[in-house]
């Protein structure tokens, strides 16, 4: 389990349906996990302090419930990690009532019955507020995956998975050999090349971990194909 060693004692990354979300303060942003149903997706918010600014990700279900996290928001943008219809069911009903720009992979796009502003290719950055976050374009769960990462000025990278990465290993690829080589592949040359242990990763179901408490397992991952 990943344990938040950055002056938030009650983050722990562990959230559920129906309960309360969990709150963490960073340096000049914070972020707000919750876990919505009925396939126990993540939702987050990650605010700009300075200006307000949000960047939702994954309008996955429950809109009540994310629009009552997103209703102080001046500035709000969603962004939709990947195509699947769970990590998305309450993006039309957000969008509706907050008229928040949306932005998701180029090639996942078409898979999202609500229109796409911004179309996401990899290697882009996202401005919210004075926030800045980079993007990761990873195939293999689908198409078009995209992974956002923010780089906390004082402290850690925290790096937004969707159905990437998890506690355990990457994302589902149907027990297709080829799918799967893309997304370890790219897994690994994108974030355990190029991250230290320290990296936050907070994906799009279940609890949070770290690239360092991931790392030892590779090659376990590699040899069970999964």
């Amino acid at each position: 389990m990943a344990s938040d060693s950055l002056g938030n004692p009650d983050y722990d990354g562990r959230v559920s349906v129906a309960g309360p979300p969990q709150v963490r303060q960073l340096a000049g942003a914070t972020v707000t996990k919750i876990a919505v149903g009925p396939y126990d997706n993540n939702s987050y918010l990650l605010r700009c302090d300075a200006t307000g600014a949000g960047l939702l990700i994954d309008a996955a279900a429950e809109p009540d419930r994310l629009l009552e996290l997103v209703a102080d928001i001046p500035d709000l943008q969603i962004a939709t990690t990947h195509g699947h219809p769970d990590h998305w069911q309450a993006l039309a009903d957000v969008v509706a009532d907050t008229r928040a720009a949306t932005m998701a992979g180029r090639l996942d796009a078409p898979d999202i019955p609500i229109p796409t502003d911004r179309l996401l290719d990899g290697d882009e950055t996202i401005e919210i507020g004075s926030l800045t976050l980079r993007t990761i374009h990873l195939q293999g769960h689908t198409p078009g995956s995209i992974v956002f990462v923010f780089d906390d000025a004082e402290g850690s990278t925290h790096v937004f998975t969707g159905d990437c990465l998890f506690p355990g290993g990457v994302g589902k690829t149907w027990d297709d050999p080829q799918r799967f080589q893309s997304l370890y592949t790219g897994v690994v040359r994108e974030l355990f090349d190029a991250l230290d242990d320290s990296a936050w990763i907070y994906p799009g179901h279940g609890h949070d971990t770290t690239i360092g408490a991931e790392r030892p397992h590779l090659d376990e991952w590699r040899e069970r194909g999964w």
